[in-house]
């Protein structure tokens, strides 16, 4: 058995949650989310906890308890909480800004490049770092990984957009043959 399966998920005072047939609910001051589980899986609410618990013994039923009960406890996390990445600008020229619900970059092309921000996450920027935050966990990494790719750290001189704290291996550039060597 999932030793992080049978922990029991606390549901903190100012969120609610309804568990049906075959997602759970997550109600809070950051937001609402749903989240679906498989019918392999037993969800259940008893005196402010969420159990979950498989149906039987399988290896299907084992390897999907542990995962059913992280996306449960995120959702709880997201909606009080919430999940916020950094990401880091460096190159010149580059700049970033919101403007409605776009998010407007100068990486240094020839045009800006227009990002549409997904709804429930919000985006601010400050100087070269643009910080997402939102309660659905899955949706503000996706989100930070698609602004990344937009304009991937290079090796070389670390020009573009990496995450705050991420480490980029830096590789020597060329060097010059010396003159009349042969």
């Amino acid at each position: 058995m999932s030793r992080i399966g049978k922990k029991p998920i606390i549901i903190p005072e100012g969120v609610t949650a309804n568990i049906e047939a075959a997602h759970v609910r997550v109600m809070g001051p950051k937001g609402e989310l749903r989240v679906d589980f498989r019918p392999e899986m037993k969800v259940e609410a008893v005196e402010g906890q969420i159990i979950v618990s498989p149906k039987a013994n399988s290896r299907v039923h084992r390897a999907l308890f542990g995962l059913t009960r992280t996306l449960i406890n995120n959702a709880v996390l997201g909606v009080t909480e919430g999940y916020t990445k950094q990401l880091e600008m460096k190159g010149v020229g580059y700049k970033a800004g919101v403007e409605g619900e776009t998010l407007v970059l100068h990486l240094g092309f020839s045009h800006p490049v227009n990002f549409a921000i997904p709804t429930g996450i919000n985006i601010e920027v400050k100087k070269n770092i643009i910080t997402l935050s939102g309660p659905d966990k899955q949706l503000v990494g996706e989100t930070a990984a698609r602004v990344r790719r937009l304009r991937p750290p290079e090796p070389y001189k670390g020009k573009g957009i990496k995450y705050a704290g991420e480490i980029i291996r830096r590789k020597a550039g060329k060097t010059a043959k010396a003159a009349g060597a042969s």
